[in-house]
């Protein structure tokens, strides 16, 4: 099986295996125990917390260890809910992850905005500077790489903006980190990560919080990461984490992969009437491509079929037929529910090769293909 699904989970690297198998042996204490096989734990965390910290450009305090981006992104909303004056809204982009977007509305019911986004699917920045002469909303969401079309994001430009108007801001990293450095997303006052999208354990996660302040915890209990999140920290998880961020810094991509990619869509769009590429003149993470494919009825189920032919890759959004709704994301790019309901996304590792890509660029002609005799067959 030929695997096009990493943006949503990544492969364990063989590093974090190692690193979670040697933690979970050398280290079995609770880090909060007081004897020695304890504060062996806490030592070895606050050395992984320090090593993220500095692929991130941060203060090793300023990382909380959590089970992943989900979690973190409530952490950051409740945390700005509880500090926040009463009446404040917050603003995050129309693009955002559903974990940053359902938890700006659990804990901002009727007081979010959604930053708009260009056709391309990049955030307004003009739109978010004249706001924010406007006045300051409690905080500001932008993710660094969107999730389904692998469209970049202004954040360092927002975060500037938003330092400049005092207002806090927070950047869901999930999609950048692994595949784009890390370093300078610790000038955030909040990043989400999310160990199993770039080769860590699943159930893992990180949030930079600020240096300066409280942080409200949304887990109640002990007093565990400096009071920020209750519950005892996965050792072998977070060692895990770290090793597979740094596996993969050390082998960012050296613009080849991202060739291929570039080969790929060029004969997708040459080879098979009627398809698009989302964002295709747009800086894009070098291992995804959303796709509108040909028209063809819903029910072929592209996804079923290339999983048939064995590939295995994803909807970038669901085909619109009552119970599912299109992407909130193509949506948000202006385009039609039918042609959101087109949308496949095909993202690659960093161990997909030049010959994976051609051949399921000959899969989706050969599924292409059917579809056609099909029709033609109804047709008749």
């Amino acid at each position: 099986m030929r695997y096009f699904d990493h943006n949503a989970t990544a492969p364990l690297h063989p590093a974090a295996r190692v690193a979670w198998l040697e933690a979970a042996e050398q280290f079995p204490g609770n880090p909060s125990s007081p004897h020695r096989v304890g504060q062996r734990a806490d030592a070895a965390l606050a050395q992984a917390r320090q090593q993220l910290a500095t692929a991130l450009g941060c203060d090793a305090l300023d990382i909380v260890w959590t089970s992943g981006a989900t979690e973190s992104a409530n952490a950051v909303f409740h945390h700005t809910a509880r500090t926040a004056a009463s009446g404040a809204q917050v603003w995050l982009s129309a693009v955002e992850h559903p974990c940053v977007i359902e938890a700006a509305r659990r804990y901002f019911s009727g007081a979010h905005r959604f930053i708009p986004v260009s056709h391309a699917g990049v955030a307004d920045l003009n739109w978010l500077e004249q706001e924010l002469k406007k006045g300051s909303p409690a905080l500001v969401a932008l993710m660094a790489a969107n999730n389904e079309t692998g469209v970049l994001q202004p954040w360092r430009e927002a975060q500037a903006l938003c330092r400049t108007a005092g207002t806090p801001f927070f950047c869901d990293a999930v999609q950048w980190l692994g595949r784009l450095p890390a370093a300078g997303l610790g000038a955030c006052d909040f990043v989400s990560g999310s160990a199993h999208k770039f080769g860590g354990p699943r159930g893992m996660g990180l949030l930079k919080v600020p240096a300066q302040g409280r942080f409200e915890p949304l887990l109640a209990g002990g007093a565990q990461e400096e009071g920020r999140r209750a519950g005892t920290e996965n050792v072998a998880g977070a060692l895990a984490l770290v090793a597979a961020l740094v596996a993969r810094e050390r082998e960012m991509d050296s613009g080849e992969r991202e060739q291929w990619r570039a080969e790929f869509e060029t004969c997708l769009v040459a080879e098979l009437p009627g398809a698009a590429i989302v964002g295709a003149d747009t800086a894009r993470l070098w291992n995804t491509v959303s796709a509108l494919m040909p028209e063809a009825d819903c029910r072929q189920r592209w996804v079923v079929k290339l999983d048939k032919a064995g590939f295995a890759v994803s909807t970038g959004s669901a085909c619109a037929s009552g119970k599912e709704t299109p992407s909130h994301v193509l949506t948000a790019m202006g385009y039609s529910a039918a042609d959101a309901g087109r949308a496949l996304r095909f993202s690659s590792g960093p161990a997909t090769t030049r010959a994976d890509w051609a051949a399921l660029l000959e899969a989706l002609k050969q599924v292409a293909a059917q579809a056609e005799n099909s029709a033609t067959a109804a047709r008749d």
